[in-house]
């Protein structure tokens, strides 16, 4: 896939309209300040001292403050003159990152933030974070060693905008004492089909739709891609938005039928996490959660939880990467930029890795960690972990109308979420989230491409 080419004007431009767009403002964007991270690329590192405090801004991601908390000791035992504070900005990757646009052009802005999939475009066009390169280099980041998908999420125009950290793909989950009482082989279904066939007898166990979807933005239609993608579909083509092709309206009206008319899923009404807690509490037969809730499902169900890739489509496979990088605002001293990309080196190294992993359910982001001793050890205790990392296989890059347009992701769940909870004409919601995903990318996009 080819990435379309940003100048620096046009990177400065956009940020400047972005930090006064109507449509962003809403999302509370902020003011564009300075020259942002275009005009910091070029710094000559090795000159340059590490500030003694810099700060994080996290939503630890899989419940995972102990295990940030414990980094940032080994990091400042081998940095002594380094002190990183670890700020709990939100509660999800939304919460940050609307947080982190507020506070642009502030003293507030954190040294190191998260970057989740659909928000670091934004921080990027808006000249809020700092191009990698030159600071890896610098470090001797062995930035090779990364997993290349996860990696290269993170890249456009020629430059890497964050490191990989918290990063997931959606699972499938089930209740492997259910599927025993179903009758069924212990094992996912291969695809919907299959799914599709099992479900009445999983219905039969459960008393309900067997298969719990969770709804909210950065949630619904990224595990909509598996279903989409796996019947032809595509919310868009890079800038071109597809979402009235026969294949994507297609998937929809699946969708709508498996809730509405077929009774085979519900959407939880318990809040953005309300499905997994449904699931581990064995009211739902099965799931679509992050590899992220991986820990909590196995911690919190009393039963044996199994977990697959998810199901093909007629098309295939098709499964998103999501999650969440770290990246350095650019509106930081050098100096506070060097210490956070210290930080940021460690946190991501092989062992710190390997551990997250092992701790959250996340995938290990470095190939090195993938079959460290600690990560087999981990295969072979819970077999349930190395799903992930064997489904990344199948993965592909998300489309541009979700992860690149402002707000892109939200029009998205908000169509989504009303095909699935008012039964409504998949052409009628859907060409309602076309026509706002395309002003959004006509007004905060385009013309300065």
């Amino acid at each position: 896939m080819s990435t379309p080419d940003l100048s620096r004007r046009g990177l400065l431009r956009l940020g400047a309209l972005l930090g006064g767009s109507a449509a962003l403002a809403a999302c509370g964007g902020p003011s564009l300040s300075g020259d942002g991270g275009a005009a910091q690329s070029d710094v000559d590192w090795s000159g340059v001292q590490p500030a003694s405090q810099i700060t994080w801004w996290s939503n630890h991601p899989g419940t995972s403050m102990p295990l940030e908390q414990e980094y940032i000791r080994r990091f400042q035992e081998q940095n002594p003159d380094i002190t990183v504070s670890l700020v709990t900005a939100g509660a999800n990757y939304d919460e940050v990152a609307q947080r982190f646009q507020a506070a642009g052009g502030t003293d507030n802005v954190p040294d190191l933030v998260g970057a989740s999939d659909v928000w670091w475009f934004r921080y990027m066009i808006n000249g809020q974070i700092l191009p990698l390169e030159g600071l890896a280099q610098h470090l001797q980041i062995d930035t090779a060693d990364y997993n290349r998908t996860l990696y290269d999420d993170y890249a456009f125009n020629g430059q890497h905008w964050a490191l990989p950290y918290a990063r997931s793909t959606p699972l499938f989950y089930y209740n492997r004492d259910v599927w025993q009482r179903a009758g069924l082989p212990d094992r996912a279904p291969q695809n919907w089909d299959e799914f599709e066939q099992w479900a009445p007898a999983l219905a039969g166990v459960v008393g309900r739709p067997p298969l719990g979807l969770g709804g909210g933005t950065s949630w619904n239609a990224w595990w909509f891609c598996n279903i989409m993608w796996g019947r032809g579909g595509a919310y868009s083509d890079e800038w071109t938005v597809t979402l009235d092709r026969p294949e994507t309206l297609d998937a929809a009206e699946y969708l709508r039928a498996m809730v509405n008319d077929q009774k085979l899923a519900a959407v939880s009404t318990g809040g953005t996490d309300g499905y997994v807690a449904d699931f581990s509490a064995g009211v739902t037969a099965c799931t679509m959660a992050s590899t992220g809730s991986l820990t909590a499902i196995l911690e919190q169900s009393q039963f044996e939880v199994g977990t697959g890739f998810l199901p093909e489509g007629p098309a295939g496979a098709g499964c998103p990467t999501g999650g969440t990088g770290i990246a350095i605002a650019s509106d930081r001293t050098p100096e506070q930029q060097l210490a956070a990309g210290m930080f940021l080196k460690f946190l991501t190294e092989p062992e710190q890795t390997a551990n997250f992993s092992a701790g959250t359910g996340y995938m290990p982001v470095r190939t090195s960690a993938a079959d460290s001793p600690e990560m087999t050890a981990v295969y072979a205790a819970q077999p349930q972990f190395r799903t992930a990392v064997d489904q990344l296989a199948t993965t592909r890059v998300q489309d541009w109308a979700r992860a690149f347009v402002p707000s892109g992701d939200q029009y998205l769940t908000t169509a989504l979420e009303r095909i699935m909870l008012q039964n409504e004409n998949p052409a009628t919601a859907l060409s309602a989230a076309a026509a706002e995903i395309t002003t959004s990318y006509e007004q905060n996009v385009a013309r300065y491409l």
